[in-house]
């Protein structure tokens, strides 16, 4: 651990490393209070357990934990005039709420699915394990298999779910992590800027201001958050994109894919898929992975593939790519 404290310093700073470290040993597994929301069902284990025995009596358990393995492909398409010509096709893939420790066979769909297809860089939009708290080494083992399916250049944020302290596995991985900073993507000269931001949801250490300190006026640019509540910080800080997860789209929904809860404070239209704010796209994935009980009722899990386009769209264009068909939903 003091190897780990050592290289944070190194990677954040002394003072930033120390704030992190100390907000996280305050208000880890808080129920109450703290963050966004007032009540954290996530860090509420005692009722983990009770959600399982309520599915298993309405016999909706079996069906569940089928589809939080059945993680489908999205495709989710940007057009924007700010856009560099270079940047014509460009894709990203996204994964998001992993939860790795929860479900193998949602990760091993995963790896699966990413065999197949072709983009330029892969985001993980946070929320890498599935306690909120506690030791983190499993979650690094699942994150580290399914990292040896992914190439290319690698970017990622932490989310609510996420100790500060596994950012420098992380980085061994290969993954550039992004704690309220900012990278350049470059292509024959000409230039994108991806920023991405430390959670925003419970811990609140989110810096969208010094992430978007180096982003030139007219230039296009990306966020990259694991929580979509703050899509409007984003906006007035001048992003074209905000690429977000954590909602898991409500995970356990009524027919026809209506949340019960997104467990955020946002409009429910933002609560999963694509939507617009004052002209800045948004996407909300609903996650590959589940949390508090690997179920999904009537929300399959996904990863999701963006493309870029020059020009203008009216307004956000997105579709499913099952890639098998099933029952279960």
């Amino acid at each position: 651990m003091t190897d780990i404290s050592l290289r944070l310093d190194e990677r954040l700073g002394r003072i930033h490393a120390m704030q992190r470290l100390g907000i996280e040993d305050d208000h880890e597994a808080q129920v109450f209070g703290q963050g966004l929301n007032f009540f954290h069902l996530e860090n509420w284990y005692s009722v983990h357990a009770v959600i399982r025995n309520v599915l298993r009596v309405c016999g909706l358990y079996g069906r569940g934990r089928r589809n939080a393995g059945n993680v489908q492909v999205r495709t989710n398409h940007i057009a924007s005039a700010k856009l560099p010509g270079e940047f014509e096709g460009f894709r990203i893939l996204q994964l998001s709420d992993l939860h790795a420790d929860m479900s193998r066979p949602a990760m091993d769909r995963v790896i699966e699915l990413v065999a197949d297809l072709d983009y330029d860089i892969c985001v993980l939009t946070g929320d890498f394990r599935a306690k909120t708290f506690g030791p983190f080494e499993a979650a690094l083992d699942g994150v580290a298999r399914v990292r040896a399916s992914l190439r290319g250049p690698l970017y990622g944020v932490l989310g609510n779910h996420d100790t500060v302290r596994m950012v420098p596995a992380l980085e061994d991985m290969g993954v550039r992590m992004l704690m309220n900073e900012l990278e350049v993507v470059e292509r024959s000269g000409e230039r994108i800027y991806l920023a991405g931001i430390d959670d925003a949801h419970f811990f609140r250490v989110d810096n969208i201001e010094k992430a978007a300190a180096g982003v030139p006026r007219e230039a296009f640019s990306i966020l990259l958050s694991h929580t979509p509540e703050i899509y409007r910080q984003a906006v007035h800080a001048g992003f074209d994109v905000l690429l977000a997860g954590h909602t898991h789209g409500g995970q356990i929904c009524l027919p026809g894919g209506i949340p019960i809860t997104l467990d955020s404070k946002l409009p429910r239209r933002m609560g999963a898929g694509a939507w617009m704010y004052r002209g800045m796209f948004g996407y909300t994935s609903v996650g590959a992975g589940s949390s508090v009980v690997a179920v999904r009722l009537n929300c399959l899990p996904e990863i999701t593939l963006h493309q870029l386009a020059r020009g203008e769209l009216v307004g956000p264009v997105s579709d499913a790519k099952h890639v098998e068909k099933t029952r279960d939903q």
